[in-house]
């Protein structure tokens, strides 16, 4: 796909912006292997550079987004992320948009991911002349859209079947996903610029949706694809029923096959696991084998941490936990069903989940939560990277048919969000260099903001490192960036080097100054005891700035970059821990109230409470957020423990 001059010429400048202000070298060049056929990148940098994008969107092709009046493709998808115009449902009766977005500022990369298990089904309903359009299933899809929604995802995600209406041996379900497949392959391949301008980059993937039927938990995957080498079909939840046989699924028909393929699994909605995410033990209830601990860190090097559906970061509930901000955009559920069921520090949230893979390495010499932090928008209206604050246009409907019209007031569930960016240090924008930095965890997720971070661990770090000009080669060449682990202890605590950028936002939104970084530590002491502590490292959280919540405008001050060199006073050799840094910007309103504010909700006269804005005045309803950004962990074993390899017939990573 031929990009637009302005957005390629955008592009380029924003990177030369990020490798000035963090003094990085910029050099083109080779350099990079490449796992399939295509022009080497001009701008490639050692040093890294940072790239923005999403790799969770959903499209016609999926259940969901289709039965809410979705009707854009793959292609459309890749084409709005990289800035063009996306009309959107409802829809009028000549069948044009009566809605049209765009992004501010273009994504680098991103990746369709479309619900796999009913890949068939959607796609046989809405074919006429195609064999089970006419069964009564279809009937019910195309006539009663929420009816449809529930019952198929019910099959397919609990119950692990397709529909009857599949025939036998579900033969012309499987058939008709054939269809779906083919075009999420082609758009991926057509967007992709394999030309030495490497403006953008598109995975292969698609979402494996499985849901424990007892407790409603999530435990949904994304899988991204290396490169255009790839599975016949996609492996789904009803084919591979349970995380492992997934993962044993790439491994047979991927990454342990002839050719160049390879694949990463990525969990998200942990927080609506009801604890069946990561419970210490085998899929299957039993005890967790060091050969199952090491296929899934294999296969699961990332987390999803940040998306539509909340944060799964870190529990907090007043008078149970200290840090308020872990409030950040939590559910009010701990599971997908929709089961009245309140979260609690164990349904699934990153900070008790590695402190888990601490004791399991202790005892087992492998760390199966070894997890680096991503973040995406999980957008059911093909919009990747929709996630600005202001003129949010919800993800689909609030869960019903927008077809026809919207339904009034907000144009989302309260509880929802805009979602969030998945950014990666790469040498350049190629598949290739992408997919190892999601492979080594050098990643980090942002809840929308493009702030720029970077997390460095070593021994012997100057105190000055932030001052010094080929500070990022330094913190390389003697430590370990985010996603990396420290050796073994050569001093008496490590040394970390964060460092932070605000979002420059755009000429007509300015983003918002930064106000603090913290480094939050979790480890496992001599006893057995876990335990986690939060380090104020850079900035100052009583900076003065201030939101007014009847207007939503800003005042005080902040910061444009933040550097510190921080010890670990606490640090004890003999300790397992993991650390990674969150990045705070100062207080601004949230997307919810935005539009109440703009439609003149006053909470004390009911009289301006139109429908649909009740949520606005609602108890729960938090008008102000901190956006912020999620640096993947640093671990530290000690030598007591070192990394176990993968088991026999599991390629290692690169």
């Amino acid at each position: 796909m031929t990009q637009p001059r302005h957005v390629i010429t955008a592009g380029l400048l924003s990177r030369l912006l990020c490798v000035y202000l963090f003094t990085l070298p910029f050099t083109a060049g080779a350099g990079q292997a490449y796992s399939e056929e295509r022009h080497p990148c001009r701008f490639h940098d050692e040093y890294r550079q940072p790239f923005f994008g999403d790799l969770h969107v959903h499209t016609r092709y999926s259940l969901d987004a289709s039965t809410q009046g979705t009707l854009t493709t793959p292609a459309q998808a890749y084409g709005f992320a990289q800035g063009q115009s996306l009309g959107i449902q409802p829809w009028d009766e000549s069948g044009l948009p009566m809605r049209s977005i765009r992004l501010n500022r273009p994504l680098d990369f991103a990746m369709v991911s479309d619900h796999a298990e009913l890949f068939g089904e959607v796609h046989m309903c809405n074919t006429p002349g195609f064999e089970g359009h006419d069964s009564w299933q279809c009937g019910l899809y195309r006539g009663w859209s929420i009816g449809a929604y529930y019952l198929f995802n019910f099959m397919s995600s609990m119950m692990a079947s397709h529909m009857s209406m599949c025939g036998e041996n579900d033969t012309l379900c499987k058939q008709a996903s054939v269809f779906p497949w083919h075009d999420t392959k082609q758009a991926a391949e057509a967007a992709y610029d394999r030309s030495d301008d490497c403006s953008f980059t598109s995975f292969v993937g698609y979402e494996w949706s499985g849901m424990d039927p007892l407790t409603g938990g999530n435990l949904h995957r994304n899988i991204l694809f290396r490169n255009a080498d790839v599975p016949e079909l996609p492996l789904s939840f009803i084919e591979e029923p349970s995380a492992e046989r997934l993962w044993r699924g790439l491994e047979r028909e991927c990454v342990g096959a002839s050719g160049a393929c390879d694949a990463l699994a990525i969990p998200h909605n942990s927080n609506l696991s009801a604890g069946q995410m990561f419970t210490g033990k085998g899929d299957d209830g039993s005890p967790m084998t060091p050969e199952y601990a090491a296929l899934r860190a294999r296969y699961e090097p990332l987390l999803e941490v940040m998306q539509k559906g909340g944060s799964s970061e870190c529990f907090y509930a007043r008078g149970i936990t200290e840090d308020e901000l872990c409030a950040f955009e939590q559910q009010p559920i701990d599971n997908l069903a929709g089961f009245d069921r309140s979260p609690r520090p164990d349904t699934g949230f990153a900070r008790e989940v590695l402190l888990q893979g601490l004791a399991i390495e202790a005892e087992m010499r492998v760390n199966p939560y070894q997890f680096g932090f991503i973040a995406s928008t999980d957008t059911h209206l093909g919009a990747a990277g929709q996630v600005d604050e202001s003129g949010f246009a919800g993800h689909g409907g609030k869960g019903v048919p927008a077809v026809d019209r919207l339904p009034p007031g907000l144009p989302d569930l309260l509880m929802n969000n805009p979602g969030g960016l998945a950014v990666l240090w790469a040498e350049e924008n190629s598949r290739d260099s992408l997919f190892e930095s999601l492979r080594r965890r050098e990643s980090y997720a942002t809840s929308g903001p493009r702030i720029i971070s970077r997390f460095f661990a070593g021994w012997d770090y100057p105190q000055d490192l932030c001052e010094r000009q080929d500070r990022i080669a330094q913190a390389y060449e003697s430590g370990t960036p985010m996603g990396g682990r420290l050796p073994s202890a050569a001093a008496a605590a490590p040394r970390f080097m964060v460092v932070a950028q605000r979002d420059p936002g755009t000429a007509s939104q300015p983003g918002v100054p930064l106000q603090r970084i913290q480094i939050v530590k979790g480890w496992r002491t001599s006893a057995g005891e876990l335990r986690e502590a939060v380090f104020d490292v850079a900035g100052d959280a009583t900076n003065g700035a201030r939101v007014d919540e009847a207007s939503c405008a800003l005042s005080g001050s902040g910061e444009h970059t933040l550097c510190a060199v921080w010890t670990d006073e606490t640090f004890d050799a003999e300790q397992g821990a993991y650390y990674y840094s969150r990045v705070l910007e100062n207080p601004s309103c949230r997307w919810s109230q935005r539009i109440c504010v703009a439609m003149g909700v006053d909470c004390s006269r009911p009289e301006t409470v139109g429908e649909g804005l009740e949520p606005c005045c609602a108890d729960g309803h938090r008008k102000v957020i901190q956006e912020r950004a999620w640096t993947s962990p640093i671990w530290y074993s000690p030598a007591a423990t070192p990394e176990a390899p993968p088991p026999a017939g599991i390629r290692p990573p690169a």
